[in-house]
Order: structure tokens, then sequence, then C-alpha cells
């Protein structure tokens, strides 16, 4: 199969169409790279695990589309999301998780960063109440907020979330395989814009 039409497949099962700006992926394509293969594949295998549904998966992937700043991929998985019956509010809270961690991540990455005690003692005053009863589920709200934390680089938040999901009963496969998502979205967002 050659790289053009690797790179027709993969926009294929991204649901993008024309209008989506493949001027990264075309640079792949024109240097027959072999990587436009890999990033076709590397996302087929971290949207395609057990411990997670599909809905959960690409619910994952626009969380992090959104926290990305990308049209393209927030196009896509929000008419996948469409597709799994995911409802208007559904795709909201995803937003709203984005959001929310972008304030987050920065707030506890200073406290982490800083190091004082001081800090820590001052009230964050962050009104987090969508936190309280997600509409998606509490533990898959902490999943998403773990994956955001994850690319976002808070240390603080991603120990934090990953403690919250095990004492919820999530298992480290689910937690993993929705990492994996995360970080391929995160690279798939370097070359489709």
């Amino acid at each position: 199969m050659s790289m053009i039409e690797t790179k027709n497949d993969l926009l294929k099962d991204l649901m993008l169409n024309g209008d989506t700006d493949t001027t990264s992926l075309d640079v792949l394509v024109d240097a027959e790279t072999k990587y436009v293969r890999d990033l076709r594949i590397n996302l087929k295998n971290a949207i395609n695990v057990e411990s997670l549904t599909k809905k959960e998966a690409y619910a994952i992937a626009l969380c992090v589309a959104v926290n990305e700043k990308n049209e393209a991929l927030k196009k896509s998985f929000t008419k996948i999301l469409e597709e799994e019956s995911t409802t208007k509010e559904e795709i909201a809270e995803i937003y709203s998780c984005a959001s929310l961690l972008a304030v987050n991540n920065v707030f506890y990455r200073f406290r982490h960063f800083m190091g004082k005690e001081s800090y820590n003692t001052i009230q964050a005053r962050v009104k987090m109440t969508i936190m309280m009863k997600p509409l998606m589920g509490k533990e898959f709200f902490e999943l998403m907020s773990l994956v955001v934390s994850a690319v976002n680089g808070c240390e603080m938040c991603v120990k934090a979330h990953e403690d919250s999901l095990i004492k919820m009963g999530s298992n480290e496969t689910r937690i993993f395989d929705a990492i994996r998502i995360g970080s391929v979205v995160r690279g798939l967002s370097v070359i489709i814009n």
C-alpha cells in the first residue's frame, strides 16, 4: 500500500474529508516515510482495547483533542462519538473536563514546582462542581482527568487521579490504555491540524 493510500485510509478512519489541513501529513507522505503507517496503526491499537468501550476511547481522544486545540481532531472525534449515541451534554462534559484540567494542571503544577508549604495551605478557590456528579460517571471523569493531566505534565495531578482511580476499583490496564490514547492523540495532533 502506498503512503498516499495510507494517508487516505487514516483520514477515512477519522471521518475527515478534503477540507482538513494535511500539510504536515503530506510532508510525511511526500517523503514516503513509514511513519504514516505507524500513525494509523498506533491510533487503531490505542482505540481498540478491551478495557474501554469505543465510546470511552473516543471520549478520551476528544478530551485530548480539545486540550490540544486541534479543530480537525475535535471534529473527527465528535462525529464518531455522535455515531456512538453520545449526547450533546456528554460532549459538553468532555469539553468541560479539558477546560477544568487546563486550570487545575497549571495551578497544581505551580504548587508542585514551588515546593513551598505556604502555597499548599492557601485555599485553591477553584470551582470544580462538574467533578462531583459527572454525566459519564465519576470513575470515567477521573480517567479523562488523568489522561489530560499526563498530557499537560502535571505530576501532582497525575498521581492524585491515578490514586483516586485505583481506590474506585479501576485497574492498571484500563489506566494504561487510556494514557496510550492520550499519547497517540497528542502525537496525531502534531501531524493533523
